[in-house]
């Protein structure tokens, strides 16, 4: 399998139903994508979840080869353009879309995974200035 591209979707605090935008948005903007570079892509709607918060993520792939450098590009000024619809105006988006052959993959839940590695523990055991918190002489 090949390894796709992952963007960030944005939400403004306070939205009713900010589950129905991220994944309507991530659905429009990966459809939209495919139909303007004729090529089939495959693509999930990511609800990241911390124990406080969470964020949403689009993953997008090519099922048969590596995505190239325009993919991302393409794909953050789409969802730019889609960014200013209301949600009336998304629902609206994607019930066409819908009509054109979109299938709706529906919004996913998965835990944030942590990076050790970028840790502050790492970085106090050893990390780029030696044992210790950062700043302090060993």
């Amino acid at each position: 399998m090949h390894r796709g591209i992952e963007v960030g979707i944005f939400l403004r605090g306070g939205l009713a139903d900010d589950d129905f935008v991220a994944q309507a948005l991530g659905n429009l903007a990966a459809f939209r994508l495919s139909s303007e570079r004729h090529e089939p892509l495959d693509w999930q709607v990511l609800r990241v979840e911390s124990s406080r918060s969470h964020h949403f993520r689009l993953v997008l792939r090519h099922p048969e080869r590596l995505v190239d450098l325009g993919f991302k590009t393409t794909l953050r000024s789409i969802l730019d353009d889609l960014s200013n619809e209301t949600v009336d105006q998304l629902n609206e988006r994607l019930r066409r879309a819908e009509q054109e052959g979109l299938r709706v993959v529906p919004l996913r839940r998965v835990p944030e995974e942590v990076d050790f590695w970028q840790d502050d523990f790492w970085n106090w055991l050893g990390g780029p200035s030696g044992f210790g918190p950062p700043g302090s002489v060993p």
